[in-house]
């Protein structure tokens, strides 16, 4: 992007954003080793992500989505905000909608942004979707994703309002990996002829990547890299190519896991949590054939998101896993060390955190979920 292009779009978000009250004011508490700076208010914020740029950085700029099916282009320094359209039509219910938005590795090159939502079938049934638009800046005062193209779909559509998933995260094979919840619905997770359960690995153009361990059966299992999943949130490559994963348990039982190609993660036959009418589930045994978790939780912390940091800022963090927990309504560290996890840090937040970010400049970025909507915030060192 050119330099007056830039300044000519932060102009206009200047002109078309309006700034959260408060967003100047930090917090700062003996109890953390960071202050808290609040940097916009939204509706019902679900993901972030930064834009990365071409000769000219698009320093502070990111696409955050609003599950209601609003997507803004935001400086997170100042939380100017414009809307940007062409995004697709999405049902909305429960945890349904809009859901994450990551850019194409080569954006600097191809423009290209994909997003996950919920798109309703018939008979009152729904399911994720994934698809990609081209980001257009050429209207500073009215972005907008066009030619947008829908390139993979949860399969069957079922009924209820629950486990989506639809995190997305490009490896550094360049290939796309993305959670599909199982709706709910347990047996969906252990069943080869759905994508319900799954952590998938596909092209750039939503078709199962090859070498997929499963593509010897061919069809939709062609698609698969894990499974055995109940509800992954979080998504994210370590700078080894290791790939990490939080997901929601029962009651009890949230984990972070080591995701390897081919293995079983074991819902609904194991989990360390129980069933909330309080029937038991059997733990996670060594030698029962499942993939156990790094890391578990009980009581739930329900994690929203996972963070891989790799930044300069939190020195102590670089390489761990940053957590976001709704129940648990903190902010978690978790330690990793290869292809091993310990849980470190946990910081009370006092308030639902749905996603963790990394700016450019090695800040975190944490977005809220509330009844009442939730604030951006940026964690800086003290």
């Amino acid at each position: 992007m050119r330099r007056s292009l830039l300044q000519a779009v932060l102009a206009a978000m200047l002109v078309a954003g309006c700034q959260s009250k408060g967003a100047a004011q930090a917090e700062s508490r003996p109890d953390r080793p960071f202050t808290v700076k609040e940097i916009a208010k939204f509706s019902t914020p679900w993901a972030m992500a930064f834009l990365p740029g071409s000769g000219v950085p698009l320093t502070n700029m990111a696409l955050l989505t609003e599950k209601e099916g609003r997507l803004w282009l935001v400086d997170a320094g100042n939380g100017k905000r414009t809307a940007v359209s062409g995004v697709p039509s999405v049902v909305v219910a429960g945890q349904g909608g809009l859901g994450d938005v990551v850019p194409h590795p080569d954006f600097a090159g191809n423009r290209r942004v994909y997003l996950s939502y919920v798109a309703g079938g018939p008979n009152g049934t729904s399911g994720a979707a994934l698809g990609y638009g081209t980001l257009d800046l050429g209207n500073p005062a009215a972005p907008a994703l066009k030619d947008f193209k829908v390139i993979w779909r949860q399969q069957p559509k079922v009924t209820g309002n629950g486990h989506f998933s639809h995190r997305i995260a490009f490896g550094p094979d360049g290939l796309l990996y993305l959670s599909s919840g199982e709706r709910q619905k347990f047996d969906p997770a252990q069943d080869l002829t759905m994508n319900l359960g799954k952590i998938l690995r596909l092209t750039d153009e939503g078709a199962p990547a090859p070498g997929n361990p499963w593509a010897s059966r061919g069809g939709i299992a062609a698609q698969f890299w894990t499974i055995g999943h109940r509800n992954v949130l979080g998504l994210s490559f370590a700078s080894d190519g290791r790939l990490w994963a939080s997901e929601m348990g029962p009651q009890g039982g949230d984990e972070v896991n080591l995701i390897l190609p081919g293995r079983n993660y074991g819902w609904p036959r194991v989990s360390n949590g129980s069933h909330y009418d309080g029937r038991d589930i059997p733990d996670h045994k060594p030698g029962d054939g499942f993939e156990a978790p790094k890391v578990w939780w009980n009581p739930s912390i329900s994690p929203g998101a996972l963070m891989i940091y790799t930044g300069d800022k939190f020195p102590s963090w670089k390489g761990d896993a940053l957590v976001g927990a709704l129940s648990g309504e903190a902010f978690i560290r978790v330690d990793i060390d290869g292809d091993q996890a310990r849980k470190a840090d946990e910081w009370p937040m006092d308030a639902r955190i749905r996603a963790v970010d990394q700016g450019p400049d090695g800040s975190v970025y944490l977005l809220e979920d509330g009844p009442s909507g939730g604030r951006l915030l940026r964690l800086d060192p003290k």
